[in-house]
């Protein structure tokens, strides 16, 4: 049987017993069985079941009593004390009806019964106390799967709506380059458009998962630092070094992509002639650093790079905080030449 099929059968058996009649019938079977295990007066095994099944059809009346009338209309309504009186009051009035009942089947009632008159009432009283303190505790454990549900559909839904966003404002950018360099009928432009169908086709079918191969990752940036080189020319200094080893480490995608536009749109493209940006990615086997840099014209104010962030540096900050909470430091050096972000990733 393969994972798939396993993973099928667990689910099918977990939707069986988590069935409302499923689990109540196992339960009062199992209540019979311990009443009959602790049952110790001298009678045959047939008289025991009968007792022991007519003192269950009681405890019954009680227990749904009172998950479906007590504690709705009053525990739930925060009612407390007139709660506990009317879980009194009804335990007062059964423990005589089930007395009696005893009386009229039983042979021998006086002699074995009467005197058990005040554990009967207890007994019956721990029982249905019992079966509020059960469903405290499962409706609090439902509340939070339901709660830790919605947190989950609420992060999904974030980071689509946050992965959306990097990706047009990525294509907004390098269809305005490509069209710029189409009116200059660049040779250029051949190059730019099979980059960007590679880098498109990366996009559309691995980024909709919510990690990828680090591998993969990296061949975008190499993409995408080949587009920009076809774009900006001999002019300026393009570095991106990689250090570490690369086997099956995943990651969210298009971590580091704001980062890049970042620093082409608001710091190499604002210089008129030279200018650079240094990539650094080191790889260990649960542990990404991932540095770059880039030079800045200086007549531009230093707080340029904090409002050019915009939505892709925003986002990315988002992203962060959801994909890798407590588990990534994220650094910004902001000089008056430089720029530079420093992103430290623990995949674990």
């Amino acid at each position: 049987m393969d994972q798939v099929a396993r993973r099928t059968v667990r689910a099918k058996i977990y939707d069986f017993v988590t069935q409302r009649t499923v689990y109540h019938t196992a339960f009062w079977i199992l209540m019979l069985a311990l009443l009959l295990l602790l049952d110790q007066n001298d009678h045959s095994f047939f008289t025991k079941l009968i007792t022991q099944t007519i003192s269950l059809f009681f405890y019954g009346i009680l227990v749904y009593f009172n998950l479906f009338y007590l504690i709705p209309n009053y525990l739930t309504e925060k009612k407390f004390l007139l709660y506990c009186g009317l879980l009194i009051l009804s335990v007062v009035i059964i423990t005589p009806i089930k007395l009696m009942v005893f009386y009229l089947i039983i042979p021998n009632f006086e002699a074995w019964i009467l005197p058990k008159k005040l554990g009967i009432f207890i007994a019956s009283f721990m029982i249905v106390g019992a079966s509020t303190i059960g469903k405290i505790v499962t409706d609090w454990v439902r509340h939070l799967r339901e709660r830790k549900e919605l947190q989950t559909q609420t992060m999904q839904s974030e980071l689509r709506f946050l992965k959306s966003q990097i990706n047009p404002h990525f294509l907004f950018n390098t269809l305005n380059n490509l069209y710029a360099l189409t009116l200059k009928k660049s040779d250029k432009a051949p190059e730019i458009v099979i980059k960007l169908s590679e880098m498109m086709r990366y996009m559309l079918y691995d980024c909709n998962e919510k990690r990828v191969s680090l591998q993969k990752e990296v061949n975008y940036i190499h993409n995408y630092l080949d587009l920009e080189r076809l774009r900006q020319g001999k002019n300026v200094e393009i570095n991106f070094k990689v250090d570490g080893e690369i086997f099956d480490q995943q990651i969210a995608p298009l971590m580091f992509i704001p980062f890049l536009e970042n620093s082409f749109k608001h710091g190499l493209n604002t210089h008129i002639s030279e200018g650079f940006v240094h990539i650094y990615l080191n790889i260990e086997e649960q542990h990404i650093t991932f540095y770059i840099e880039n030079s800045k014209a200086e007549s531009l104010p230093t707080q340029t790079h904090k409002r050019s962030g915009g939505i892709g540096l925003v986002n990315v900050k988002r992203r962060l905080n959801i994909i890798y909470p407590n588990h990534h430091q994220l650094e910004i050096n902001d000089n008056p030449k430089t720029y530079g972000v420093e992103l430290n990733i623990d995949l674990k």
